[in-house]
C-alpha cells in the first residue's frame, strides 16, 4: 500500500497563504530547495487541485530554461515536468505536462491509488489536502515553518471534528530560519 504525504510551506501560526492567496512570505534558499527536490524525487505521483496545478504549471514546465534559476530550481523543474501528476478539477478542460485530469470523486480515486504498490503520493494545495485529511487518507505531514506570523489566511489544517493524533518523525533547521517538521499519522 502506498502512502499519502501532505507537504507545504507554512507560517508560524499555521497558514499556507495570506488572505489574498499570496505566498510571498515563503523563504526558499538552495538548501531548502534541495530538500524539496529530494522529496519530489521520492514520490511516484503528485496530486493537485486546480489552483495549485495552475500556479505550478505557470512556471515549472520551463523553469529549467530560466537564466535566473538556481541549479536547485532547474533540477526541480525537470523533476516536476517528468513526474506523473493527477489534477482534481471540475472546471479545467485539460491538463498537460505528464498530468491526468480527474473530474470525479477525489477521495475514491486517492483510495484506489493508495492500493497501488510503491506509489507514494504528495498532495499539494490546502483545499485538496483538506478533503483527504477529513477522509483520514493522509499518512504523513511535512511542514516547512517560516519565521512569520500572518494572523490569517488559508490554513494548513482544515477544521476537523475529532483531534488528529500525530507522531513526530523528524525536525531540521535551515539557515533561512525555516524549520522542517515531519509527522506521521499512526495507524492501528
Amino acid at each position: 500500500m502506498s502512502r499519502l504525504i501532505y507537504s507545504m510551506s507554512v507560517s508560524l501560526d499555521g497558514y499556507v497563504a495570506t488572505p489574498d492567496g499570496s505566498l510571498d512570505f515563503v523563504h526558499v534558499d538552495d538548501e531548502l530547495h534541495e530538500l524539496f527536490n529530494e522529496e519530489a524525487r521520492s514520490v511516484g505521483t503528485m496530486l493537485y487541485g486546480r489552483r495549485m496545478y495552475e500556479l505550478l504549471v505557470a512556471y515549472w514546465p520551463t523553469g529549467d530554461q530560466d537564466p535566473n534559476a538556481s541549479p536547485a530550481m532547474r533540477d526541480f523543474a525537470r523533476i516536476w515536468r517528468d513526474k506523473p501528476k493527477v489534477v482534481f478539477s471540475t472546471t479545467l478542460g485539460s491538463v498537460e505536462w505528464n498530468s491526468r485530469l480527474v473530474r470525479g470523486d477525489a477521495v475514491g480515486e486517492v483510495r484506489r491509488l493508495k492500493q497501488l504498490p510503491d506509489n507514494d503520493m504528495d498532495v499539494g494545495g490546502p483545499t485538496l489536502a483538506s478533503t483527504l485529511i477529513e477522509a483520514d487518507l493522509v499518512d504523513e505531514y511535512r511542514m516547512y515553518v517560516n519565521p512569520v506570523v500572518l494572523s490569517g489566511g488559508i490554513p494548513f489544517f482544515p477544521r476537523i471534528g475529532p483531534r488528529l493524533e500525530l507522531r513526530l518523525l523528524e525536525t531540521r533547521r535551515f539557515d533561512a530560519g525555516v524549520v522542517y517538521m515531519r509527522y506521521e499519522r499512526p495507524r492501528s
